[in-house]
């Protein structure tokens, strides 16, 4: 029998949920995975990918403010065992300006990167693991997870 699961989708009902849905990635990553993992994440401004992003970078153990680095392209966050980078390309002119940046030092077996607006950085970004679609339906917000390879299956079949 095929278990592998390779797209889910939920409805979350406010920011609340938002964050705990990044809290269970979190905590998925942790406890199962053991290693780090790079998501793509897809939908208009506002659409709660930063907030997402938010509860998984508490879920891994930071404590304090996360911000959006929408003006900065990446935010680090150097946890005890863990590094997760909160990428925003919106306002990414050119691809190649990731390169300059050391793009590839970003992705390692222990860092997680969360990657908001990734086709700005088309030809330049590693293949996602999973990808994320969030979209507004009236007051509430509809996430689709995408499995990518083995690692994102391995994440949707522990969801709950």
């Amino acid at each position: 029998m095929n278990n592998i699961v390779t797209k889910q989708t939920f409805i979350l009902i406010d920011e609340l949920a938002t964050i705990a849905m990044g809290k269970q990635l979190a905590n998925i990553v942790k406890t199962e995975l053991k290693q780090g993992i790079i998501v793509f994440l897809n939908g208009d401004l506002g659409a709660g990918k930063t907030t997402l992003t938010r509860g998984f970078v508490q879920g891994m153990g930071h404590v304090g403010h996360v911000k959006s680095p929408t003006y900065t392209l990446v935010e680090p966050y150097d946890l005890a065992d863990w590094q997760v980078y909160h990428f925003d390309l919106y306002r990414l002119s050119d691809p190649e300006e990731l390169e300059y940046m050391g793009i590839r030092d970003y992705f390692n077996r222990n860092s997680c990167s969360f990657i908001e607006w990734p086709e700005k950085g088309q030809g330049m970004l590693p293949a996602p693991d999973m990808i994320i679609d969030l979209a507004y339906h009236d007051e509430e917000r509809e996430i689709s997870l995408r499995a990518e390879t083995i690692l994102g299956e391995k994440i949707l079949a522990l969801l709950v």
